[in-house]
């Protein structure tokens, strides 16, 4: 019986250590281990990265608006040869673009207060160009969602006319 006994208590104790070996084994098993970098980066983390940098994209669309397209030059019958945004830039040796530090060479558009000084606008018209024109707002003096593009002569300001255009705000005012 001591015999059986032992036998019991032995057995017992392979089974024991088994389980908690295999017990073990398990819990080393279920580790991870990553070599990536970004070891804190969860996909929430990353899509709030992802969404921070289309909001940094000096392209992306704030806003879209329809409204009247027109051309006037710096002495028209209101003008005085300087701008409503700004008074220091001399427009009246026929200059139509502006060195934007972000945008670079833009076109100057006025338009009504609902566009802040310093928003930059994107739009088509094949009467400007066939690319996509890239202007900045610098001058007053229009009503509602009308843009009126800086010409160089008054020729090029009535070829241009009225027309109904979409246009792309991508920055709105002067930005940071």
């Amino acid at each position: 019986m001591k015999r059986i006994f032992n036998w019991l208590v032995r057995f017992s104790i392979i089974i024991l250590f088994v389980m908690l070996a295999t017990s073990y084994v398990h819990i080393v098993e279920t580790k991870s281990y990553s070599d990536n970098v970004n070891k804190t980066v969860n996909l929430s983390t990353m899509a709030l990265k992802v969404d921070e940098f289309r909001a940094n994209d000096i392209y992306s669309v704030k806003d879209t608006y329809t409204g009247d397209l027109t051309g006037y030059v710096y002495n028209c019958p209101l003008c005085n040869g300087t701008l409503g945004c700004m008074r220091s830039y001399d427009i009246r040796d026929g200059k139509t673009t502006y060195p934007d530090m972000t945008y670079g060479n833009v076109r100057i558009v006025a338009s009504s207060t609902n566009l802040p000084c310093g928003t930059i606008v994107r739009f088509n018209s094949s009467r400007v160009s066939e690319k996509p024109v890239y202007a900045i707002v610098l001058d007053r003096g229009v009503r509602g969602n009308a843009l009126d593009l800086l010409s160089s002569d008054l020729d090029y300001a009535l070829t241009l006319g009225r027309s109904v255009i979409t246009y792309d705000v991508l920055r709105e005012g002067w930005g940071e």
